[in-house]
């Protein structure tokens, strides 16, 4: 009896034993994971043992490993991405125009380190970058007149893509291009140029009307001239034989139509007839 009861102590004693070494692994033990396009800063948090700090890096997606270590990880994005900037910025002539920029950056791969420990982790942009680009960004904008901005885009992304990319050439950030977004003028501008585009388009319209108008006055004297040179060769044709010739025939063929009832008496000058009606 003494003996069955030993083996269920000892039996007894080594579940204990897993249900507090399953307990142990659990709490000390971990398998951090990246997600793809980023790396993995895996440290040590130590509990009971352990010296903490930096463990390795892992680029995504990938695992570290299950240790009975308490490893956690802090996961940075490696890829591209666009860091929007809201601003509300004086041009050269005092105007308030609010604009929107957009940074695109990637981060260089192998890096994960460096950013981690001397960039602020994930934090990275609003710890270094921000600032610094918004300041690239009133710079370029303010050397401007309001009404030239939207002629000069693409020369204000280029500068400050230029003037990003040297401060952060030495970091592990790279600047793929920055990109001006909307461009909003106050309301009275907006007003006033609306009223200059339709007053540009009503001079237009009459700019037409005057060259229709120009063009018609210019056929009414060509069609005048037309008439007087008709007039003039008309009148040089018109002598005394000729209207005799054109009376005569008219006589003739009247007198051939049986229905006439005119009566020609070439008393006229030159013989041309007086034309009487009969009742």
């Amino acid at each position: 009896m003494n003996r069955n009861a030993s083996i269920f102590a000892t039996i007894g004693f080594l579940a204990v034993g897993l249900v507090l070494l399953l307990i142990v692994f659990t709490l000390f033990s971990s398998n951090p994971s990246v997600p793809a396009g980023h790396e993995g800063y895996v440290y040590e948090e130590p509990r009971l043992f352990g010296q903490g700090g930096f463990k390795d890096s892992v680029t995504g997606p990938s695992n570290y490993g299950i240790s009975l270590n308490r490893n956690r990880v802090l996961n940075i994005d490696m890829r591209p991405n666009s860091y929007k900037e809201t601003f509300g910025i004086l041009a050269k002539d005092d105007l308030n125009i609010s604009f929107d920029f957009h940074a695109i950056i990637s981060v260089r791969s192998g890096s994960v380190k460096e950013v981690v420990e001397q960039y602020g982790a994930e934090h990275w942009y609003n710890r270094y970058v921000k600032e610094t680009f918004r300041t690239y960004v009133r710079d370029a904008v303010q050397k401007y007149n309001s009404s030239d901005l939207k002629t000069q885009r693409e020369a204000i992304e280029a500068e400050v893509t230029s003037e990003l990319q040297t401060f952060l050439a030495k970091t592990p950030f790279n600047v793929r291009k920055v990109v001006v977004g909307d461009i909003t003028y106050p309301k009275i501008v907006a007003s006033a140029v609306e009223k200059k585009l339709a007053a540009q388009q009503l001079l237009a319209e009459k700019e037409t009307q005057k060259e229709i108008a120009q063009k018609d006055a210019e056929i009414r004297i060509e069609e005048a001239k037309g008439i007087a040179q008709a007039q003039k060769i008309i009148n040089a044709t018109l002598t005394s034989n000729y209207l005799q010739h054109e009376a005569i025939n008219a006589q003739l063929k009247m007198a051939e139509s049986p229905n006439h009832t005119t009566v020609y008496i070439p008393v006229g000058t030159n013989g041309i007839p007086l034309v009487k009606g009969m009742r």
